[in-house]
C-alpha cells in the first residue's frame, strides 16, 4: 500500500495528498453543470440511477437553500447532505439575524470554510464533493463553484465532475455574455448531451433555474419538472 501521508500534513513538494484525493473523487462523479445568464442561472446535473429498481422520484442531486439559492455536487452524496445541512442551517441563522435572505456569496462562502476546516483538522478527512452554488441577490445572478480545498471562485459558466475538460470547452465555444435564460438552458442542455452516457432524457438529469420576474418580486430557485425538461429537450434538437 502506497504511502497516503497525514491528513493535515503538507507534503515535501507543498501539496496536501488528502485534497488531491478528494478532488480525484469529484472527478469520477457524475457531471453537473451551470451556465449565469443576463437575467439568471441554470443547472443541470446527470441524475442516471444504477439500476431499474432505484425509485427515481426519490433521487434528487440539486437542493434549495434558501427561496432564491440552490446547490448540485458531484462527489460523494452523503458528504453533500452534510454540507446541505449545514448551509441551510448557516442561511437560517442569517435571515433571523438580519431579517433578510443571505447573499449567494455569503452562501458560498460559508459552505467553503466548512469545507476548509476539514482539511487541517485531526481525525477527519476532506469532503468529497465540489458544489455548484447558483442564486439571485441584490447583485443579480450569481453562480459559484466551491472545492475541497474549501476555494470557491465566481463563475459565467463551468463543469464539475466527470468529464468536465469536455463540458468547459463545449461551454467557452457556446458561452455568450448577453444570453438570457431560455437560451442558457438549451447550452446547457447541449453541453450535457455532448458527454452524456447513453441516451439523455427528461428522467436522468435533473435542471433547476433561478430567476426574477419583471414585476419586481422575489427571485425564485426550483427545480424543473420532467414535462419542462422534455419540452426544452425536444427545442434543443
Amino acid at each position: 500500500m502506497g504511502d497516503i501521508g497525514s491528513l493535515t500534513t503538507f507534503d515535501k513538494s507543498g501539496k496536501l495528498t488528502q485534497i488531491e484525493y478528494a478532488l480525484n473523487r469529484v472527478n469520477q462523479g457524475k457531471t453537473s453543470l451551470g451556465i449565469k445568464a443576463t437575467n439568471g442561472v441554470v443547472i443541470v446535473t446527470d441524475k442516471k440511477v444504477h439500476s431499474v429498481l432505484v425509485d427515481a422520484d426519490e433521487y434528487h442531486k440539486i437542493q434549495s437553500i434558501t427561496p432564491s439559492t440552490g446547490f448540485v455536487y458531484a462527489g460523494i452524496g452523503p458528504d453533500y447532505r452534510v454540507l446541505v445541512t449545514n448551509a441551510r442551517k448557516s442561511a437560517q441563522k442569517y435571515y433571523l439575524t438580519y431579517r433578510e435572505l443571505s447573499p449567494v456569496s455569503e452562501v458560498a462562502r460559508e459552505a467553503a470554510t466548512v469545507m476548509q476546516e476539514y482539511t487541517q483538522s485531526g481525525g477527519v478527512r476532506p469532503f468529497g464533493v465540489s458544489l455548484l452554488v447558483a442564486g439571485y441577490d441584490h447583485e443579480g445572478p450569481q453562480l459559484y463553484q466551491v472545492d475541497p480545498s474549501g476555494a470557491y471562485f465566481g463563475w459565467k459558466a463551468t463543469a464539475i465532475g466527470k468529464n468536465y475538460v469536455n463540458a468547459k470547452n463545449f461551454l467557452e465555444r457556446r458561452y455568450n455574455e448577453e444570453m438570457e435564460l431560455d437560451d442558457a438552458i438549451h447550452i446547457a442542455l447541449l453541453t450535457m448531451r455532448e458527454s452524456y452516457e447513453g441516451e439523455m432524457n427528461e428522467n436522468n438529469i435533473e435542471v433547476a433555474i433561478v430567476s426574477k420576474p419583471e414585476d419586481n418580486e422575489d427571485a425564485n430557485f426550483r427545480v424543473l419538472t420532467p414535462q419542462e425538461i422534455k419540452d426544452y429537450l425536444e427545442e434543443a434538437n
